[in-house]
């Protein structure tokens, strides 16, 4: 398929350098890269947009090439950054490298094909390059001028930017130059946020070749040697950032972001971010989105879109199985399931699920004492704050155990411990606590 078409209807495709569609079309397989720094345990969904671009790079017949940026780590990219970074010692760098190149096996094929996907590591060629020589063979190339009117770098010369952040975009270029010169790689992706790191690169890949060559730099034409294109950064509907939740980042490591979570988060996309996230994070084709939408929109609350963008992502991020337990855990917690099928969901998850939700731990001895005593006891958080609430809601079928109603006259013995220490109680409609029994 024509990768830059592809891109062009999904809406994933911003800055590109001229002559770019006509070089992939002509040219076969082309080889391109995209950099992730290791400076966290774990890739985060705004990651997983330029990591379609190496989805939909492979699926088009070329060969995408990895970058670990084990070196570029330990120095920080202002791109974005309102405030410096804090550098991370070589041992967790080491650790988040190894666990973010796990992850990024899931994506891409590594194992067969001519354009079989490549992962590289730039701390092997940055590692032994001497200042005196990076400077000469970079350094000399690209101006002060030419790199303070960067948007990385103008955001933040009035708040402070250090001369280890400023030369970022050099090892990055260099990173391009060294990809060109040892490996053949023409063609640099990214987030829009790093337009400009990239075409330090493919200006230092003009300049240092037109001196390698004998020519002015004026003179040449190496700008149709190597080429930069973007993806535009994801907002939400009302502006603000995507990927985000309230707890924090959505991470692909499940150990951050449970299953369930992760699936949540797509799920609860709103009927105006979908279309769009659908077409950037699925590989559902042209026909299907268009279906899918079509049907969406004949019955808006039976969230079709969401449903499929949920699906498709939580699977190919966590796998099949977690997805079904993500769905059977939304389906028993928010439907009116007894407490056997409740007590099928694991642990692990029903904490997920009941992230922040108020969690309240009481003494196992407090299961003799009375319905309104439990529900109105003195804790971190209180289910209610008198017994006189509680009573008055009681008589109005408002509140249930385990998802069954009880009375004033209820006996909490006769409750089934979901992993033998937690009750969910739900008070009105929305409002849940989690109480977990201390021996």
């Amino acid at each position: 398929m024509n990768f830059i078409e592809e891109l062009r209807w999904r809406g994933m495709l911003q800055d590109y350098t001229p002559g770019i569609e006509e070089f992939l079309n002509t040219h076969q397989p082309v080889r391109g890269y995209i950099g992730f720094d290791p400076t966290a345990t774990s890739l985060h969904v705004g990651n997983l947009a330029t990591i379609m671009l190496l989805v939909h790079f492979q699926r088009s017949g070329h060969k995408p090439y990895v970058l670990i940026g084990g070196a570029t780590g330990m120095i920080g990219d202002p791109s974005g950054k309102s405030v410096e970074r804090q550098m991370l010692d070589k041992a967790t760098i080491e650790r988040n490298q190894q666990a973010i190149a796990d992850q990024l096996r899931r994506f891409l094929d590594f194992d067969s094909g001519e354009n079989k996907a490549e992962m590289i590591n730039n701390y092997t060629w940055l590692k032994d390059l001497s200042l005196l020589e990076f400077l000469r063979q970079v350094g000399k190339h690209i101006t002060v001028n030419y790199m303070i009117a960067k948007e990385s770098v103008k955001k933040r010369l009035e708040s402070g930017i250090s001369f280890t952040e400023f030369s970022y975009q050099l090892l990055q270029g260099y990173d391009f130059y060294y990809l060109f010169k040892h490996h053949n790689v023409r063609l640099q992706m990214g987030g829009a946020d790093q337009w400009g790191n990239i075409t330090t690169g493919t200006e230092l890949i003009r300049r240092k070749l037109a001196v390698e060559r004998g020519l002015a730099p004026l003179e040449d034409n190496f700008s149709e040697e190597v080429f930069a294109l973007t993806t535009p950064l994801l907002t939400k509907s009302d502006g603000t950032k995507f990927g985000k939740s309230e707890s924090g980042n959505i991470w692909l490591d499940p150990r951050l972001t449970s299953p369930y979570q992760f699936y949540q988060f797509w799920l609860n996309t709103t009927d105006q971010d979908a279309p769009r996230l659908v077409r950037v994070f699925t590989l559902f084709d042209k026909e299907k989105i268009q279906a899918l939408e079509a049907e969406h929109a004949a019955a808006p609350h039976l969230r079709i879109l969401q449903k499929a963008l949920a699906e498709d992502v939580t699977i190919r991020v966590h796998g099949r199985e977690a997805y079904q337990k993500a769905v059977q855990a939304s389906a028993i917690l928010f439907g009116n399931h007894p407490t056997e099928e409740i007590n099928r969901i694991d642990e692990a998850t029903l904490l997920a699920v009941f992230e922040g939700v108020p969690q309240i731990a009481i003494p196992r001895q407090a299961l003799q004492n009375g319905i309104v005593d439990f529900l109105s006891i003195v804790t971190d958080y209180r289910i209610f704050p008198s017994k006189s609430e509680a009573r008055k809601m009681l008589q109005g079928g408002g509140v249930s155990i385990n998802k069954m109603k009880v009375t004033e006259t209820s006996q909490l013995n006769n409750f089934s411990l979901l992993q033998n220490r937690y009750l969910i109680v739900q008070k009105g409609k929305k409002n849940y606590y989690l109480v977990r029994l201390l021996d």
